[in-house]
């Protein structure tokens, strides 16, 4: 990847990684319904001014966006509070590092740029056992903790979906467009359901913070950023994020929610990078061969 490319990788890293902690926090006191539509009311109020103002939203093909808006929002946000419901915010981050195999599986039946290199199903599986080590299979077993996994599962296959979607659909289009148009979409799907959720009393200060935070950094920022490197490298690529923002999640769940490390963790860290380096890694360019001169006996 470019070294455009990878910083972008890197922000974007970051602002996936720190949602967990703050869905955590606000799922303390708030539906995960109504977090789903705040976050996006949020970030629709701020992105969607701006791509008017540019131009962004003429000319986006409706049913495409109406899709995107609901394979990468509407269905994948409330479940991802869901889940946080029933399982640490560092699983969930993992859990949702499947959506790199998602893709591929995806793809296997596409002719694109993101159909599986050697290299890439190599990477992805070494990540993906990665993700296993980190998770640690700390699951109790009990009904709602299986039920919080197979949401966020869910939530990582609609992610997926998404990132297909965005290249192949809004490859030409100004990155504010696609992005502002399916947060506005979301924000009136998840209405009824997010104002039936609206908390009685008034929310903590800590909750009110987690819900800017989320909408504005992990949202706006954030789907911005990484529209412009899907367009920049491919959809298996750039959702390798998905690779590294465990580690972030794990690194800020620390000290804030007390989740320990144990040796699979470190392990499971290492795996992840190791698998992220292989995945997004260019194949070697052929060296063509140029024939040699013909020549006559009699040269």
């Amino acid at each position: 990847m470019s070294p455009r490319a990878w910083m972008l990788f890197a922000a974007v890293s970051v602002l996936w990684g720190i949602p967990y902690l703050f869905i955590k926090l606000a799922v303390d006191e708030l539906s995960p319904a109504f977090i789903a539509w705040s976050r996006c009311a949020i970030a629709a109020a701020v992105l969607l001014p701006l791509a008017a103002r540019a131009g962004a939203l003429r000319g986006l093909p409706r049913w495409p966006l109406i899709a995107f808006a609901t394979v990468e929002l509407i269905i994948p946000w409330p479940l991802i509070g869901f889940g946080e419901q029933h399982v640490a915010s560092s699983f969930a981050a993992t859990l949702i590092a499947t959506v790199p195999l998602f893709v591929i599986v995806i793809s296997l039946r596409r002719r694109t740029a993101e159909r599986p290199t050697p290299s890439r199903v190599v990477g992805l599986s070494v990540g993906l056992a990665g993700v296993a080590g980190l998770a640690g299979l700390e699951l109790d077993g009990s009904g709602d903790a299986l039920l919080g996994v197979a949401a966020l599962l869910v939530a990582a296959l609609g992610y997926a979906v998404g990132a297909l979607t965005l290249k192949h659909a809004f490859a030409g289009s100004h990155p504010l467009g696609p992005i502002a148009g399916a947060m506005g979409v979301a924000t009136v799907a998840l209405a009824p359901l997010g104002l039936a959720d609206m908390p009685a009393a008034a929310p903590s200060g800590e909750a009110i913070a987690s819900l800017v935070i989320l909408g504005l950094l992990c949202s706006a920022l954030a789907f911005v950023l990484f529209l412009r490197l899907v367009i920049e490298t491919d959809a298996g690529r750039a959702t390798v994020i998905t690779y590294v923002s465990p580690l972030v999640a794990l690194v800020i769940g620390i000290p804030v929610l007390g989740e320990e490390v144990t040796v699979s963790t470190v392990a499971g860290l290492a795996l992840i990078l190791l698998g992220s380096w292989l995945a997004t890694r260019a194949p070697a360019p052929q060296r063509s061969r140029v024939p040699r001169p013909v020549t006559c006996a009699s040269e």
